[in-house]
């Protein structure tokens, strides 16, 4: 199998692993029981691990509150502004976000309008990026909150957030941003105007089922919390702490402020090598989005005449996808795509492929020649 999904997941580094591996059974103990010499040592490799997150994005550690993962924290900072919002009587009732945010961002504005709030979703050109002047037009009502994903899941194009983030802050709102698919992959610095950042460990080469939620402490960025509990984390998310998951959290990040360029320039190359391969031999194969706002990593391809389904039926050994993995039990179109103006044809004909850290230039090879090969129409 050669794995051409690595915007879906990531496997774990093996450095990962190994960093993990004895808070699992030897180092057992609650970091919360600070009572106790195990406890406390718990405590203080889960506060160097957040330290090594922080640094990755120009933080504060503690401006850094654990989740289970990029969903939760999208949730979190959107409902959570919107409830604080409320609770002190703000009278700000608008959220702004794009039409092709991931979708726990758009269900969660979404959700707002349920609580009286008004969302807005704005439209994003051909390439994928938001027009800067429909953004400052939107902001010209007074606005809560403003949603803008990072990197996108599906196309892999870089928002211009340094052009985005002063007309946030210049019209007063909460500026948060979907880094799920940024982090570790292009450079990140909250002092660009960022409130709130989502970010996740299974897309950087570490665990699933942790993330993290950046918040602003200075000015404060206020949200409410959505769990009851012990307190923890601030007050902001209850429950105990995953020493084992944090720790892979913390590698994974320092790993990826060591060898980001060094990655980046390797997979881009092998990135650059498909490409060449497939364009020269696929006449009206064309690259959706944006053509050089884009990470290294990301291919989202349209064929000219087979569907992403027939070519991924065609080449099983093949692991690649249609867009993003909460959707790939639905038979439906990419709506990132259709949002970019492509027709559901055009849609059902796109595959992304995504190259990672452990990817080969011999699986590179083979998967163009499985590729080349499914646009074979099957003998009847």
């Amino acid at each position: 199998m050669i794995f051409l999904d690595n915007q879906s997941t990531t496997p774990c580094d093996p450095r990962v692993v190994a960093a993990m591996l004895p808070w699992f059974t030897e180092h057992f103990a609650n970091p919360h029981s600070a009572e106790h010499a195990m406890g406390r040592t718990a405590e203080e490799a889960v506060e160097a691990a957040r330290a090594q997150i922080a640094t990755l994005i120009g933080a504060d550690p503690r401006e850094i509150v654990f989740t289970s993962g990029a969903t939760e924290s999208n949730n979190l900072a959107i409902k959570g502004a919107a409830l604080h919002a409320r609770r002190v009587g703000d009278p700000r009732l608008r959220v702004i976000t794009l039409a092709t945010e991931h979708k726990c961002v758009l269900e969660s504005v979404r959700d707002l309008a349920g609580l009286s709030f008004e969302p807005v979703i704005l439209p994003v050109r051909p390439d994928g990026l938001v027009d800067a002047n429909l953004l400052q037009d939107a902001l010209r009502t007074p606005t809560l909150l403003v949603s803008i994903m990072a990197v996108n899941n599906e196309t892999g194009v870089i928002q211009d957030l340094a052009t985005l983030a002063p007309l946030v802050k210049q019209a007063g709102a909460l500026l948060h941003v979907d880094a799920a698919q940024a982090l570790g992959k292009i450079p990140l610095d909250v002092a660009c105007g960022i409130d709130l950042m989502s970010i996740t460990a299974h897309k950087l080469y570490g665990p699933k089922g942790i993330g993290a939620l950046y918040v602003r402490r200075r000015p404060r960025a206020r949200i409410a919390p959505l769990f009851s509990g012990g307190n923890q984390e601030r007050g902001l998310r209850s429950g105990t702490l995953a020493p084992p998951l944090i720790l892979g959290f913390g590698e994974a990040c320092r790993i990826a402020g060591e060898e980001r360029a060094q990655d980046e320039a390797r997979i881009a190359s092998l990135r650059d090598r498909l490409w060449q391969r497939l364009d020269q031999a696929l006449p009206g194969l064309i690259l959706n989005g944006h053509p050089t706002r884009r990470i290294a990593g990301n291919l989202n391809l349209r064929f000219a005449d087979r569907t992403a389904q027939q070519i991924m039926q065609a080449a099983p050994e093949l692991c690649v996808s249609t867009g993003s993995a909460c959707s790939s039990a639905e038979i439906t179109q990419s709506y990132v795509l259709r949002a970019m103006g492509l027709s559901d044809a055009e849609a059902q004909r796109s595959l992304r492929i995504g190259i990672g850290r452990f990817t080969s230039a011999t699986e590179i090879d083979a998967a163009a020649d499985l590729l080349l090969h499914s646009q074979i129409p099957a003998q009847a």
